[in-house]
């Protein structure tokens, strides 16, 4: 085999190429592992060099051919980097899945003027972020009817006490990815937005307290926390299928169609999700 065609044996997709916001840890990390084991093409994005690197061999091990990209989404230059290097490498898109983000909990009177722009930093990594990645890769999934995922929140379903910033953000993706599905499908694009509730990660721990630092301890409730694999699972299962949302438990499901049948209902599960000390 001569070098030319050894270099195009290097880089051509094994089967379809997959671009994953967020990847270095957490649900991302499993969403790479998992699609890996696939034999797909990732390219994994994330601000951690380091950590991303370390999924990376790990998904290589399982077979699957890797890009990594260090992305910090909350800057639009650097989205559409992402999406060329990714075209660069492998020359299509056909799954994006938009994971990369940022919680935070703090009582909104606990804010001061001075610590307010945070919440603009959090919505320009969980809502402008996800919108910079899909634009940028819109024409690549429009030539292969690929597939769209939102990770978003049951925060972005239901308002969680605590949690003003990260639920106003989750809920821009809820709106933006809805509409965006229903204007895409008659392209053969399909968006489907995950709903996961309290998963067992460390997002809480690296989020925002009301000084805009990291908080170090979760403010919620997470005895009953999901695992990131399972929820993973669940997601891609979603995905695949090309389903238009997903939740995670049978108790997701109530809690949605409870906040149109009974409101004051889910508002006392939102309340009970908080941790006795940082309730209101």
């Amino acid at each position: 085999m001569t070098n030319a065609n050894a270099d195009r044996a290097e880089t051509a997709p094994a089967q379809a190429v997959w671009v994953i916001t967020g990847a270095s840890e957490g649900i991302g990390a499993e969403l790479a592992l998992q699609t890996a084991v696939q034999r797909q093409a990732l390219v994994l994005a994330a601000r951690k060099p380091a950590a991303l690197e370390q999924i990376a061999q790990r998904c290589r091990a399982l077979g699957a051919l890797v890009e990594v990209v260090p992305t910090d989404v909350s800057e639009r230059q650097q989205c559409q980097a992402l999406i060329d290097r990714t075209l660069q490498r492998f020359g299509r898109i056909d799954t994006l899945i938009n994971n990369a983000g940022i919680s935070a909990h703090a009582q909104f009177g606990d804010v001061s003027a001075a610590d307010l722009s945070w919440y603009e930093q959090l919505m320009r990594v969980n809502f402008w972020g996800s919108v910079w990645c899909t634009h940028a890769a819109l024409p690549a999934l429009l030539a292969s009817r690929g597939r769209i995922a939102a990770i978003s929140s049951l925060a972005g379903l239901v308002g969680v006490p605590g949690r003003t910033a990260y639920s106003a953000s989750k809920f821009a993706m809820t709106g933006f990815f809805e509409a965006l599905r229903i204007e895409l499908k008659p392209k053969g694009i399909s968006v489907t937005t995950a709903y996961p509730g309290v998963v067992a990660t460390q997002i809480r721990h690296h989020g925002f307290n009301a000084q805009g630092q990291a908080a170090g301890v979760s403010g919620l409730d997470e005895s009953n926390a999901m695992s990131a694999e399972r929820c993973a699972q669940l997601i891609l299962s979603g995905v695949n299928a090309r389903k238009r949302e997903v939740l995670m438990t049978r108790r997701d499901q109530l809690a949605r169609w409870l906040k149109l049948a009974a409101p004051s209902a889910v508002d006392a599960m939102a309340l009970a999700a908080v941790k006795a000390e940082h309730q209101p």
